[in-house]
């Protein structure tokens, strides 16, 4: 997508020809800057610090980080402990493992003295992968928001409602959330998207406003608890939100907060779609709720703010009492009962186990 005029994607391998570039996203919106990863440490501190954060991104990540562990040593003790190193990063997103199950495989059918441009060849293609897929969410999310304007006056906007940071910037390029948005705006259909803030990180201000404006989309910022109230008042017409894991039951977990946009989509017959690519979704677990894990992150997220200060300096500043005690759950979980349809690549299908297994029959637990 683009940055004032200029084509990016959020991870690529640096012109050296060696090491690997990638946005950082705790810079954003006030400083554009590229981090440049040169070994297995520098890329686990990347996704851990949320320097790079989305699960397909993390995923991609992930495996452009175990091509540069190979190229510190690619023999297989090795091999084992940058997976175990790269996999602790982030217990929610599975696309993390995904990536990891790829490259291990991949690496493991060929000798050590050929496993670094082995890796680096595997790399490239998860995030090739994860380019063409949100390619696919986007043309299938785009027939649907078509149906929606076919619905509305002619020139009425469509208002889309959209939690945390689903876009460009969470995947390799395009985004999942965001991919229709793209494809309807580059399409000419009017639209506007409410962007929630997303508490504690806020990265619907931070990062989705930054996106979106970049590429010329109408957008306004809203806090995250307006949701309900605008789709009371008939001010959303589609809900679009992303994934960190999918059960194969359609059970969805997401950032903090997720769950409360559904209930109020519900409560006010708004439809509640769910852009994932299929790497998203966990075929071992059937109930979210119970099985997902939920990370919890460190309480200053919470407790202090980032941004710019009066200054013109970035910093952050205190929100609460010192001693108040913090808990930061980063996700929840909402139910399939509340989601409308899953926007995958595949097409749009609804959050069941048999739907799902319908749309991605090879996969072994279905074959």
């Amino acid at each position: 997508m683009n940055v004032d005029g200029k084509p990016y994607r959020s991870i690529w391998l640096n012109d050296d020809g060696v090491s690997v570039d990638v946005i950082d996203q705790t810079r954003l919106p006030h400083a554009f800057e590229i981090l440049n990863l040169r070994s297995l440490d520098d890329s686990c501190v990347a996704i851990a610090d949320m320097v790079v954060r989305g699960a397909p991104l993390i995923g991609a990540t992930a495996a452009y980080g175990f091509y540069l562990a190979m190229r510190q040593d690619a023999s297989d003790s090795a091999m084992l402990s940058a997976y175990e190193a790269l996999n602790a990063t982030r217990p929610t997103a599975v696309n993390l493992r995904w990536a990891l199950d790829r490259m291990r495989s991949a690496l493991t059918r060929v000798p050590a003295q050929s496993r670094v441009e082995h890796a680096l060849a595997e790399a490239a293609a998860v995030a090739e992968l994860d380019v063409e897929i949100n390619q696919g969410i986007g043309r299938h999310g785009l027939e649907l928001i078509r149906r929606i304007a076919a619905d509305k006056p002619p020139g009425d906007a469509i208002n889309i409602l959209t939690h945390c940071n689903a876009g460009w910037l969470a995947t390799v390029d395009w985004g999942t959330a965001t991919a229709p948005i793209y494809m309807a705006h580059d399409a000419g259909i009017p639209l506007h998207v409410w962007v929630d803030e997303t508490r504690p990180r806020n990265q619907g201000a931070s990062l989705t406003a930054w996106e979106l404006g970049h590429h010329g989309v109408p957008h306004s910022l809203i806090v995250d608890n307006a949701g309900g109230h605008l789709m009371q008042h008939g001010m959303v017409d589609l809900c679009l939100v992303g994934s960190d894991r999918t059960t194969r039951s359609g059970d969805v977990c997401n950032k903090i907060g997720t769950y409360l946009k559904a209930l109020a989509a519900f409560d006010n017959a708004v439809p509640f779609y769910v852009c994932l690519p299929g790497t998203t979704i966990d075929w071992e677990i059937g109930d979210g709720l119970r099985q997902i894990p939920i990370e919890q992150r460190d309480g200053l997220e919470v407790s202090r703010v980032h941004g710019r200060l009066a200054d013109g300096s970035i910093g952050s500043v205190s929100i609460a009492p010192e001693a108040t005690p913090v808990v930061n759950y980063a996700f929840d979980v909402t139910p399939a009962k509340l989601v409308s349809g899953l926007i995958t690549e595949r097409g749009i299908v609804e959050a069941s186990e048999a739907t799902l297994a319908e749309a991605f029959p090879e996969h072994p637990r279905h074959r």
